[in-house]
């Protein structure tokens, strides 16, 4: 695959994320009935087309032991962020979701005493002035729900953070399971823990309409495997600083849905936000000095 044809697999691969919570948002449902139902329904496919194309490898109880401590941090994320998402909407969740970054560096700083730059520090700034463009300057006049979606999507940044952590330690000692057959098993590890979290929370897990169940098939077919598919195959090719720039389009896209399809009341400052956070994500990204190349945290998700 040669580098213009990775780019744009990258490129369609960050618009088919872009749609995950808009199509979460579309579906109707109770935030943990449709991450529940993202990921039965995206691990069916994933085992599916892995058994299809005879890309599957055996693997032991172990690796399933050792992948399942990721897929804590991930159902954890996909509990936060789909009820962010219901909160506050598709764009706004999904651009808090990609602070991931600042604190996948800032553990990096703790961890493995990878130096911050000032190009981090900088992009921090922006980010931080994006933000209350976006929000600071009517925090008080919203509801306690809102505030609390906000919360909820800086939860499913840490969350995202922890879990690259834990997947990149359990790659690098514990599983060689092929990145996209791991992407596979996660899902489906995921599954009966959101069960568990939506019978907790009292929720029946049925689809109460067909629009419901096609958003949640095309949430879990077009952003869960389609998406991550292309992006899995495109980032061994491309630097990182590409990367990062190329999964911007997801937050982007996801805010443009947001007021196209859901009417999201958008003023001027709110784009200069935006526009702000999104240069400040991508500055963080790429504001760390490794000490130790292979301790490189895997580029950003756009979101899962």
């Amino acid at each position: 695959m040669t580098g213009p044809a990775a780019l744009a697999r990258l490129l369609l691969g960050a618009a088919c994320i872009s749609t995950a919570a808009p199509l979460a948002s579309a579906s109707g449902l109770p935030a943990s009935v449709s991450a529940f139902w993202r990921m039965a329904l995206a691990a069916i496919v994933l085992l599916g087309l892995l058994r299809l194309t005879r890309h599957w490898r055996p693997v032991a109880a172990r690796d399933w032991a050792w992948l399942a401590l990721p897929a804590v941090a991930f159902a954890a994320d996909l509990w936060f962020w789909h009820r962010s998402i219901a909160a506050i909407g598709p764009g706004l969740s999904t651009l808090l979701a990609n602070f991931q970054v600042f604190a996948l560096a800032l553990a990096g700083w703790l961890l493995y005493r990878e130096r911050l730059t000032a190009r981090y520090l900088g992009g921090l700034v922006l980010a931080a002035v994006g933000l209350w463009l976006l929000l600071g300057r009517g925090w008080h006049e919203t509801t306690a729900g809102y505030r609390g979606g906000v919360w909820f999507g800086l939860a499913t940044a840490v969350a995202y953070a922890v879990y690259l952590l834990v997947f990149r330690h359990v790659r690098r000692f514990g599983v060689a399971v092929p990145a996209v057959q791991s992407l596979a098993m996660i899902t489906l590890l995921c599954v009966p823990m959101l069960a568990i979290a939506t019978g907790i929370e009292g929720r029946s897990l049925a689809i109460d309409s067909v629009r419901a169940l096609l958003a949640v098939l095309a949430l879990a077919i077009l952003a869960q495997c389609l998406g991550w598919w292309l992006i899995a195959e495109a980032m061994p090719r491309l630097s990182a600083s590409v990367v990062g720039l190329g999964l911007l389009l997801q937050p982007l896209l996801a805010f443009i849905q947001d007021v196209l399809l859901f009417a999201r009341a958008t003023s001027h400052s709110d784009w200069l936000g935006l526009a702000l956070a999104l240069v400040g994500i991508f500055l963080g990204a790429n504001g760390i000095a490794r000490t130790d190349p292979s301790a490189s945290a895997t580029p950003d998700r756009g979101r899962a």
